[in-house]
């Protein structure tokens, strides 16, 4: 068993440390004009994503640096089992987020959608949702963006099919995203 694992994430970060800077940037920006504002920023994905999604959230309602700070408002929407299940239930799995982007989203908020493949029907619903309510989208994605690279307002796309390579990718480009925003908080 060897390593090439890690030095294939070395290449990756490196190729994704010159050609996403500007994408990351304007998506450090938009969260940064979201929490200035007094809005939300909210966060979906699936399986691993929702799990990213939960760590970001958390990482800016809690803290990211052992600072002291204000709690900005951040929220996973995979979080709620009863609401997540009941969704999936009465109206249908591709439902669970919008739903929850319908009860809680406002213009000026924030939806950032994290999924390699950029084809989950319940991401492109929310995505949707978002659009007609004049909440602002951001796509943490991979393999190519998929149909939410295209329905997002920002993506941000990791040059990958490799879906490990890309979360983790994903989840290093959320931390650079914190360690930018958490001083203006």
């Amino acid at each position: 068993m060897s390593l090439e694992h890690l030095g294939d994430l070395g290449r990756l970060a490196a190729m994704c440390a010159g050609e996403l800077e500007q994408p990351v940037r304007r998506y450090a920006e938009l969260v940064k004009e979201t929490l200035a504002a007094g809005r939300t920023v909210f966060f979906a994905g699936n399986g691993g994503s929702a799990a990213h999604a939960q760590h970001i959230a958390t990482e800016y309602v809690v803290r990211y640096r052992p600072v002291t700070r204000r709690a900005a408002p951040a929220l996973a929407l995979s979080t709620d089992s009863s609401l997540v299940t009941a969704a999936a239930n009465d109206l249908g799995f591709e439902s669970i987020f919008a739903r929850q982007v319908e009860a809680h989203g406002r213009k000026g908020d924030l939806l950032v959608l994290v999924s390699t493949s950029g084809g989950s029907a319940n991401l492109l619903r929310a995505a949707e949702t978002a659009k007609r309510l004049g909440v602002r989208t951001v796509g943490l994605l991979a393999k190519g963006g998929g149909a939410l690279g295209k329905l997002v307002d920002h993506a941000v796309i990791v040059p990958t099919d490799d879906t490990a390579l890309a979360q983790e990718i994903q989840l290093a480009v959320d931390h650079f995203v914190c360690e930018t925003v958490e001083p203006t908080l």
